[in-house]
């Protein structure tokens, strides 16, 4: 043989015997192997290929984040139906459907088992979303499936939660039943697009969780969800769709919501410089926030200290450590309202929605119908209240915040009328009586230290920042209720962590200013232009808490022209921050 040819020979089977692999798209002649071959979006973001989870031997094919150190996997093709060795591979059949075979075997392992009428000629991408797309090869470039459409246990930024009742698709999250095994686990996170829409997360037919109603902006029971320049929420409610996305405004942020297999829903977003995800809410976290804890017509209110948190509406009277009844029958002359203030309104899938009036037409209409119990604005972000919400029922899961949710309007009686009004009346009295006893004294106060005001203002000032020291104490963890009360004292700024990492563009390096014994150092740009440094305290360095400390005190203790004023805090979690003004090239 010649060895020109020869030789051309040896090349061309070494050169089909490596097209099994194409670095961003499957054909039905480039396909994957179980042997350490991927497929990877065109930005690097994402990459599909073979795993196994945990301490499994099982094969499964998924994706996950191409350049984590951890393999972060979003979603799997085989969750169900895993190969028992490394015989598998992930192509396209050819009627153009992709599919999973596995050797020795006739059928596959899974397959996208789609029609495809008029053509088999079709590739398969992953894209920079993490979505996996199955495209016909021709000028119109359809997307014939994708992955989107079968959501696992990671809702990731431009994905959907909700259903189509056009299509009939039904976007659900499941968990995964262990780390070690990604089959379908016990909870499952979906919309109820009943009555007023809600998001819930359930452990098997169960509720287990409730978001609350859309009140414009938000969701009534995440409070943590505040408008920023991270996260773009959307919600669709029309005729024939019901659907909320969440998306990220900069592409170069990583965001994702995991059903976990400990029945925890949790919003993650991935820091670079730290190499881990941060939590910006997760929930259940505490009794309140599981699904009717206080059972029907009570609710729940955590701030109780020492005391049970669970307690009657207005107008109701215990059955139950669990339940509430009505005290009496109305439906005569005199009923009327009282107002909830910052409630997670009830369980809205049987509540009457009507957004054609506002809220004083709400309450007329509750009131003229004696099986409505309570009444609500259906939007209340815009501060006057648009839409109208009834419950004709049992009021189940209602919680109390601090300053977050909205007004809630419970029918009572006209007795209940009475003591609500004697107890306002009262109240006014004794504010009255204060008053009068108060301003005499008062007054020979202010006469006797008008001498040492800006003195003792002075004071006043120091020992108010050092009281922001005393308060906060900055342990490990703060909880949400020692925040809201740090927020409502007022002693000191306090920026959430949301806000922060928007400034700095999610604590980017191209932000950093510097690396001190505290840790590093951002710049950030606050939305009313106003620039910031952002010391960021190191978890691993027990000096870097003591500087922490240190920092406040001397600053509230010092005033100097070169000296940077201090414009708050941030403390959640484990995060610990401070924030100052940002001056160019001072100390």
């Amino acid at each position: 043989m010649n060895p020109v040819l020869w030789l051309l020979k040896i090349l061309l089977i070494f050169f089909l015997s490596h097209l099994s692999f194409s670095s961003d798209t499957i054909t039905q002649h480039h396909f994957i192997k179980d042997n350490d071959e991927v497929m990877v979006s065109s930005g690097n973001i994402f990459a599909l290929g073979f795993f196994s989870p945990g301490s499994s031997s099982n094969r499964y094919v998924g994706i996950w984040y191409y350049q984590h150190p951890e393999k972060t996997v979003v979603w799997v093709a085989n969750r169900e139906n895993p190969i028992n060795d490394t015989s598998g591979v992930f192509s396209i059949d050819r009627r153009g459907n992709l599919v999973l075979f596995q050797t020795n075997q006739t059928l596959p392992v899974w397959s996208t088992n789609i029609s495809l009428a008029g053509t088999s000629n079709c590739i398969a991408q992953v894209l920079d979303s993490g979505n996996l797309v199955l495209i016909r090869n021709d000028t119109t470039k359809a997307v014939l499936w994708q992955s989107f459409d079968h959501p696992t246990n990671n809702w990731l930024s431009f994905q959907k939660i909700g259903l189509n009742l056009r299509t009939g698709l039904n976007l659900i999250y499941t968990s995964w039943k262990s780390t070690d095994d990604p089959g379908v686990g016990n909870y499952s996170f979906r919309m109820n697009p009943n009555g007023s829409p809600q998001m819930f997360l359930y452990k098997g037919s169960t509720p287990w969780w409730r978001s609350g109603p859309w009140t414009g902006q938000r969701w009534s029971g995440i409070p943590q969800m505040t408008q920023n320049f991270i996260f773009k929420d959307t919600f669709v409610n029309t005729g024939y769709e019901v659907s909320f996305s969440s998306d990220v405004r900069n592409s170069s942020i990583i965001s994702r919501t995991l059903a976990k297999e400990t029945g925890v829903l949790q919003r993650e977003s991935w820091n670079n410089e730290a190499q881990r995800w941060i939590v910006f809410y997760s929930a259940p976290t505490e009794l309140c926030d599981f699904y009717g804890h206080c059972g029907p017509n009570g609710y729940c209110n955590p701030y109780l200290a020492g005391a049970f948190e669970c307690t009657c509406f207005p107008g109701f009277q215990p059955k139950s450590p669990e339940g509430w009844k009505r005290g009496i029958s109305m439906c005569g002359n005199g009923e009327g309202f009282v107002k909830f203030p910052h409630a997670k309104v009830p369980d809205t899938s049987a509540a009457v929605v009507n957004m054609s009036i506002g809220l004083k037409q709400c309450k007329e209409k509750c009131l003229r119908n004696c099986s409505c119990m309570a009444y609500a604005s259906a939007n209340s972000e815009t501060g006057r209240g648009i839409g109208c919400l009834t419950w004709h029922g049992d009021l189940m899961d209602a919680r109390k915040y601090t300053y977050t949710g909205q007004d809630l309007y419970i029918r009572v009686d006209k007795n209940e009328i009475a003591r609500y009004t004697k107890k306002g009346l009262l109240h006014n009295r004794g504010v009255l009586a204060i008053i009068i006893v108060s301003l005499p004294v008062v007054f020979l106060i202010l006469m006797a230290l008008s001498r040492c005001f800006l003195r003792r203002q002075r004071r006043g000032r120091a020992r108010k920042r050092k009281n922001i020291f005393s308060f906060t104490s900055f342990k490990d963890s703060l909880g949400e209720k020692e925040i809201d009360e740090s927020r409502r004292n007022g002693d000191l700024p306090y920026f959430d962590l949301g806000t922060i990492a928007a400034t700095t563009n999610n604590f980017s390096s191209d932000n950093k200013l510097g690396q001190g014994g505290f840790g590093p150092v951002y710049k950030g740009v606050l939305l009313n232009g106003k620039e910031i440094a952002v010391k960021r305290l190191s978890n691993s360095s027990s000096q870097g808490l003591q500087e922490f400390k240190n920092e406040i005190v001397l600053i509230a203790k010092l005033k100097h022209r070169n000296l940077v004023r201090i414009l708050g805090c941030c403390v959640e979690g484990e995060e610990k921050m401070l924030i100052y003004e940002f001056l160019p090239n001072k100390a």
